[in-house]
C-alpha cells in the first residue's frame, strides 16, 4: 500500500503537466524544408543525416510540401545531405544538442546539364567542439560487435566500446577506477542503482537505438554516480508508416538459446516500438571455475515505447518494461562435492547433524524488474521547450539457499552461514526541465525529485560447527555466545531474520548553458543536491568546461572541472549502516572479524565505522580531439579525481549479500583514448584504451563487511578496480553493402588488483600474513586456502600442483605447506617477488590476458528488398584462453572469463 501511494503521487503530478513536444531524454528533432531556386517546394527529395564516428545513419523522403522530419535523433553533430533529380546535391552540417527542434531550410541549385556534384564529409565532420569527453555508439556498430555476455549485453557493450572501463564478472564494470559509480539515463530517466546481473535486470539491448557514454566532467544535469554516465536513446516507431521488425533465434555453447522479436510501427504523429526476448543458458553467470557447474539461468524481457503527438506543440512518450531473471549461483569444485571440508560431513558419512544427505550446494536467485516512465513536453515557442516526466522502477531480489542448509558451508571460513534474502528497491520520481536555444546559448534548467524505498529481509543461521567454538563458545561470560547460540544450526538452533527499511529522498536543481562562440565552446552549470536518507547532505556543485577548435590543424583542445556529490549505494544500505547496532548481526560480524566493535555486555557497542554518508568529489579533465583526414579521429583525455568518503563493497562470505562500505578518501588519476576509423570502402575500426590507478586511503569510515584499520591511519592501498592498462580493438569489414561482413575483437587486460593471494614479505609496508619459514628459509603458509582455491588461482610450489576435489578424492590435493618463497608462484595471478609486496605500489594482480572474438554474418542472404533473412556465427574467446577476472575479491569473489563459446543465429527481417 505504501508503494502504491508513492506511485499514485508520481502519476498525479505528471498528469498536471502541460502536454508537450516530441523530443525526449538525450534526443532531439530535425524539421526542414527543401526548396528549389525559385522558393517552390521540392517533393520526393532524399534527405540523409549521418554521423561518421558513431555510425548513425537515417534517411527520409520529402512530402509534397517539401517538408521532412527526423525524430528521436541522439544529441550529436550530423552531416545532412539532400539529393533530388535535376538538382545538384546539397549538404550542410547540423548539430542536435537540445529538446528544441532544429529548423533546416535547404535550397537546391539546378544541376548543370549532366553534371553531378557530390559533397562528402571531411575532417571537420569527424570533430566535436565539445568540452566533455564522451563516446558515441549506434546500432550500426553494436549489431555486429561480438559481445561477451549474453545475460548482460548492455554492460558488455559499454565495456568493449568505451575507454576507461575495466571488465569484471557478471556484467559488472568499473568506470575510471570506481566500483559501480555509474549511472544510466534512459530517455532522460535517471537510473543510478547498480545494473550488473546480480543486482538488477538491464534494459534489453534490442531496445537501444544509440548511446552516449560520458567519461568526462559531467554536465550539471547529471548527478549521484557520475564516474561514467551512459545516456541511452531507445528505439521509436514514430514515422514508420510501414511496419518494420525482426525475429531472430540463436543456439550455442552451454546450451545457450535466445529468441528475440521486435516491431516498430507508426505514423507522422504516433509510434510504437516493442521488443520481446527470452534467454536460457547453462552458463548464465561467470563461475569460479573455468569448468561450468550449477550455472543455469534464464531471462525474459519485454520493452515497449509509445509516442503520440497531439499537435505541433504537444506530445507524449511512455517507456514500459518488465524483466524476470532466474539463475543458479555457480558452484566451485568445493561446493559441488558436498562440503567435504566440514568435519560434520567427513565424520558422519556425508550426512548433516540431522542425518540427511548434504549434497552439492544449490543456491539460486530471482530478480523481477518493472519500469514505467511517462513524460510530456510542450513546445512553448520556436526557442523554448518545457518537459515533465515521472517514473517508477522496481527491483525485487530473492536469494534462495540450498535445500539442506549445511550444503552452504564453504571452505576455510569462506561461508559459515546459510542465508536467504528478500530485498526490494523501488525508485519513484518526477523530473522537469525547460530548454531554451537562441543564438550562441543552449540553456537548460531543471529539477528532479525522487524517493527510493528500500526493504531488506535477511534470514541466516550458522552451519559451521567450528565457528563459535573457535571464539571460545560456549562461555557464559562472552556475550556473543548467548546472542548467537540460538541461531547455531549445528547445535539445534533456528534461523534469525534481520529486517530493515528506509526511504531515501533526493532533490536536485540545476541550470546549465552550452555556449558556442566562433571556435570556442563553453559548458557552464551549477547543480544543487539535497540528500536525505539514513544520513543527510547538501551540496552546491559547479561544473565548467571549455574547448577550442584549432581549425587549421583539425584539433579540438578541452579542459573541464566538476564538483559532484557521491551518494551511497542503495543495495543493502540499511544492513550496512545499522548492522553493528543490531545485537545478532553485530555479534556475527564481530566473531567473523568483519568490522564490529567488541561488546562490553549483552549489547554491542557502536561500530567504529559510522552509517554511510554522501561524499564529495573534485575532478579535473584535460584532453584533445584530433582528426587526420576524413578517415581517422582520435580523442584522448587525462583525468584526476579526488574523493572524500569513497565507496566500495564487501561481501558476507560467498553469499550474495554485499555491503556498501566507505573509505576515508580516494585518489584516481588516469588517461583514456579512443580512435575511430569511419567507413573506408567497407572497413571500420574502433580502438579504446586506458590506464587508471585507484588509490584508496584508510581508515574505513562507514559500513560493515570489512575490517576497519586503526583509526587515524591513512595508509593507501590499490583497490580491485585498479588496472594499469586495457584496450579493445574492434575491426569490421563489409566489402559489399549487400554482402557478408566480419567483425573481430581483440581485448587486452593487464589485470585488476587481486584479492587474498598468499605472498612473502616482512616489512612495514606490505601485507603478507602468510609469511613464515621452512628450515630457516623464507616460506609461504598456504593452509589458509583449500586445494580448490589454490587450483583456482593457479598456485604452484616448485613442481607441485594442487588438485581440486573430485568424486574419487572429495578433499582434493592441496600444495605442501609451508612452501619455500623461492619456489612459490602462480600461472594465473602475478604474485609479487619475495619481500616486494606493497599494497600501494606493488600489489598482487591478475595475470594479463588477451581475448579474441569473431563474428561473421550476412544480413540479406537471399537479396530480398522487403523481406530479408540473416545468418550470423559468433565465437567468443576464440583461442579458449584460461584466465581470471579476479581471485577472492572482497566484492566479486573468484570468477573466470568464459571458455570458447560458439553461437549460430538466424533472423527474419521485414
Amino acid at each position: 500500500m505504501h508503494f502504491f501511494r508513492h506511485f499514485c503521487v508520481v502519476i498525479a503530478l505528471t498528469l498536471l503537466a502541460a502536454v508537450a513536444a516530441s523530443a525526449q531524454g538525450g534526443s532531439g528533432e530535425i524539421d526542414g524544408t527543401v526548396l528549389d531556386p525559385s522558393g517552390a517546394a521540392v517533393a520526393n527529395a532524399t534527405v540523409e543525416i549521418r554521423n561518421p564516428v558513431s555510425g548513425f545513419t537515417r534517411s527520409t523522403i520529402t512530402s509534397s510540401s517539401g517538408a521532412f522530419t527526423f525524430t528521436n535523433v541522439p544529441y550529436n553533430p550530423y552531416h545532412l545531405a539532400v539529393t533530388a533529380t535535376g538538382f545538384a546535391e546539397y549538404a550542410q552540417d547540423v548539430e542536435v544538442r537540445s529538446f528544441v527542434p532544429l529548423a533546416v531550410k535547404a535550397t537546391l541549385a539546378v544541376a548543370g546539364g549532366s553534371t553531378s556534384v557530390t559533397v562528402e564529409s571531411g575532417a571537420e565532420d569527424l570533430l566535436e567542439n565539445e568540452p566533455t569527453f564522451h563516446t558515441d555508439v549506434d546500432r550500426g556498430l553494436f549489431d555486429k560487435l561480438p559481445l561477451e555476455s549474453a545475460s548482460s549485453s548492455l554492460s558488455s557493450l559499454v565495456t568493449l566500446a568505451t575507454p576507461g572501463i575495466s571488465a569484471d564478472s557478471n556484467g559488472l564494470f568499473h568506470g575510471f577506477g570506481d566500483h559501480a559509480e555509474n549511472s544510466f539515463s534512459l530517455d532522460g530517466q535517471p537510473i543510478t542503482d547498480q545494473q550488473s546481473k546480480v543486482f538488477s535486470n538491464q534494459v534489453p539491448l534490442d531496445s537501444v537505438q544509440s548511446m552516449e557514454v560520458i567519461g568526462g566532467a559531467p554536465p550539471a544535469e547529471f548527478g549521484d554516480k557520475t564516474s561514467v554516465v551512459v545516456n541511452v536513446t531507445t528505439r521509436s516507431g514514430q514515422g514508420m508508416t510501414t511496419p518494420k521488425g525482426a525475429i531472430t533465434a540463436s543456439y550455442g555453447s552451454f546450451g545457450t538459446s535466445n529468441i528475440d522479436a521486435n516491431l516498430g510501427y507508426g505514423g507522422k504523429n504516433w509510434g510504437n516500438f516493442i521488443a520481446v526476448n527470452g534467454l536460457n543458458s547453462g552458463r548464465f553467470l561467470d563461475p569460479p571455475e573455468f569448468v561450468v557447474m550449477h550455472d543455469k539461468g534464464n531471462e525474459e524481457n519485454v520493452f515497449d515505447r509509445v509516442d503520440y503527438k497531439f499537435s505541433d506543440a504537444d506530445s507524449m512518450h511512455v517507456n514500459l518494461g518488465f524483466t524476470r531473471s532466474w539463475f543458479q549461483t555457480p558452484n566451485s569444485f568445493d561446493a559441488q562435492t558436498a562440503s567435504p571440508w566440514s568435519g560434520v560431513v567427513v565424520d558422519n558419512g556425508g550426512l548433516d547433524p540431522n542425518g540427511n544427505v548434504v549434497g552439492p550446494t544449490d543456491q539460486r536467485s530471482q530478480i523481477k524488474t518493472y519500469n514505467i516512465a511517462p513524460s510530456w513536453t510542450r513546445l512553448i515557442n520556436a526557442n523554448t521547450v518545457f518537459t515533465l516526466g515521472g517514473y517508477v522502477r522496481h527491483d525485487g531480489f530473492n536469494y534462495y539457499p540450498s535445500g539442506n542448509p549445511f550444503a552452504d558451508l564453504g571452505p576455510t571460513n569462506l561461508q559459515q552461514e546459510t542465508l536467504a534474502q528478500d530485498r526490494t528497491l523501488t525508485n519513484a520520481g518526477i523530473r522537469s526541465s525547460v530548454s531554451y536555444v537562441k543564438g550562441i546559448h543552449n540553456i537548460k534548467a531543471g529539477a528532479v525529485y525522487e524517493q527510493t524505498l528500500l526493504r531488506e529481509a535477511d534470514t541466516f543461521g550458522i552451519v559451521d560447527p567450528t565457528f563459535l567454538p573457535s571464539f571460545g563458545c560456549p562461555d557464559p561470560t562472552l556475550p556473543q555466545c548467548s546472542i548467537l547460540l540460538p541461531y547455531d544450526l549445528t547445535q539445534a538452533g533456528g534461523l534469525y531474520t534481520f529486517r530493515g527499511r528506509t526511504d531515501v529522498k533526493e532533490l536536485a536543481l540545476y541550470v546549465q548553458d552550452s555556449i558556442t562562440k566562433g571556435r570556442w565552446a563553453f559548458n557552464l552549470g551549477i547543480r544543487g543536491d539535497f540528500y536525505n536518507g539514513l544520513s543527510v547532505a547538501r551540496q552546491a556543485e559547479p561544473r565548467l568546461g571549455i574547448s577550442y577548435n584549432v581549425k587549421p590543424t583539425n584539433t579540438v583542445l578541452r579542459v573541464s572541472y566538476a564538483r559532484t556529490l557521491e551518494t551511497p549505494f542503495n543495495e543493502n544500505l540499511v544492513l550496512s549502516s545499522i548492522g553493528c547496532q543490531n545485537p545478532v548481526v553485530g555479534a556475527l560480524f564481530f566473531v567473523a572479524g568483519e568490522g564490529c566493535a567488541s561488546p562490553s555486555n549483552s549489547n554491542l557497542e557502536a561500530n567504529t565505522a559510522t552509517p554511510l554518508s554522501p561524499g564529495f568529489r573534485n575532478e579535473f579533465h584535460a584532453g584533445l580531439e584530433q582528426a587526420a583526414g576524413k578517415y581517422l579521429v582520435v580523442s584522448a583525455e587525462y583525468i584526476w579525481k579526488y574523493t572524500h568518503n569513497a565507496y566500495d563493497f564487501s561481501v558476507l562470505g560467498a553469499t550474495p549479500v554485499t555491503f556498501p562500505i566507505e573509505w576515508n578518501n580516494s585518489k584516481i588519476p588516469g588517461w583514456a583514448l579512443r580512435a575511430s576509423v569511419p567507413n573506408f570502402h567497407g572497413f571500420t575500426a574502433l580502438v579504446v584504451m586506458s590506464s587508471v590507478a585507484a588509490r584508496f586511503f584508510t581508515p574505513q569510515i562507514g559500513g560493515v563487511g570489512a575490517v576497519p584499520p586503526t583509526t587515524g591511519s591513512f595508509t593507501p592501498f590499490r583497490i580491485d578496480h585498479d588496472e594499469k592498462f586495457n584496450q579493445t580493438s574492434h575491426l569490421q569489414y563489409q566489402p559489399w553493402r549487400r554482402g557478408p561482413w566480419v567483425g573481430f575483437n581483440w581485448r587486452y587486460d593487464s589485470g585488476l588488483v587481486a584479492g587474498s593471494v598468499p605472498c612473502y614479505g616482512i616489512t612495514a609496508f606490505n601485507d603478507c600474513p602468510q609469511s613464515t619459514t621452512l628450515n630457516g628459509s623464507p616460506a609461504v603458509d598456504l593452509s589458509g586456502l583449500s586445494a580448490d582455491q589454490q587450483f583456482q588461482s593457479g598456485l604452484f610450489c616448485g613442481s607441485a600442483r594442487p588438485l581440486p576435489p573430485s568424486p574419487a578424492n572429495p578433499a582434493g590435493v592441496p600444495l605442501p605447506t609451508p612452501c619455500l618463497a623461492s619456489q612459490f608462484g602462480s600461472t594465473l595471478v602475478q604474485v609479487p617477488a619475495p619481500g616486494a609486496e606493497n599494497d600501494d605500489h606493488n600489489p598482487p594482480r591478475i595475470s594479463p590476458r588477451n581475448l579474441f572474438d569473431l563474428a561473421v554474418g550476412h544480413d540479406n542472404i537471399f537479396h530480398g528488398d522487403r523481406y530479408k533473412w540473416s545468418v550470423q556465427l559468433t565465437a567468443i574467446n576464440l583461442l579458449n584462453k584460461t584466465a581470471l577476472y579476479n581471485f577472492l575479491s572482497t566484492f566479486s569473489g573468484t570468477h573466470y572469463v568464459t571458455p570458447r563459446a560458439l553461437t549460430a543465429q538466424i533472423g527474419f527481417h521485414f
